[in-house]
């Protein structure tokens, strides 16, 4: 594994995926290189707070619930709500945003099993990501620039708790020109 390689892993909890979160930036990974998707019914009123008078910069609203997402995952680039027909409302932040939103999130095969095909998965963990997704898994990826970016990636998921750490290599059309990530 090397260049254009993402690191994946599902977290139970929103305190471990925080952990994960500013451990990530802590070693230098950018805000753009991380996505995560969970579901806003399981996760929101682990991460929220209640809307208050102003709404602090960078933080994100999610629609349903009308509350505010701050801390590690206000950093995320992108964060906000979006629903997944037949699937109900989502957090996401991160380069799976273009892609569910891309894909209207419906396509032949299923919103989060077809955006995580689209960001380099195999079918078959896609598949298992979306069930434990949908059980109130919390999926967090991570792009790596090169193997020594993954190892220093897997070894962060590992520490804080992720089930299910794999990678794999990105496809082509994870980020347009303009959106890829400048090099390190």
């Amino acid at each position: 594994m090397g260049k254009n390689t993402a690191v994946y892993g599902i977290y139970n909890n929103r305190m471990n995926l925080e952990e994960a979160v500013n451990a990530l930036r802590a070693a230098g990974f950018r805000n753009t290189d991380i996505s995560v998707l969970f579901s806003e019914n399981l996760g929101t009123k682990d991460f929220a707070h209640e809307k208050n008078t102003k709404l602090p910069e960078g933080a994100a609203t999610g629609a349903a619930s009308g509350m505010v997402l701050g801390g590690a995952l206000g950093w995320l680039a992108g964060i906000g709500a979006l629903a997944i027909p037949g699937l109900g409302p989502f957090i996401a932040a991160g380069p799976i945003v273009g892609l569910l939103g891309g894909m209207g999130a419906g396509g032949a095969i299923g919103g989060i099993t077809g955006a995580l095909i689209g960001m380099g998965i195999p079918e078959y963990e896609a598949k298992r990501y979306e069930g434990r997704i949908k059980e109130g898994g919390m999926l967090l990826s991570v792009h790596a620039d090169s193997s020594e970016w993954v190892k220093r990636a897997e070894d962060i998921l590992q520490r804080t708790g992720a089930k299910d750490v794999s990678s794999a290599g990105e496809a082509a059309a994870d980020y347009a020109t303009s959106d890829r990530p400048m090099s390190r």
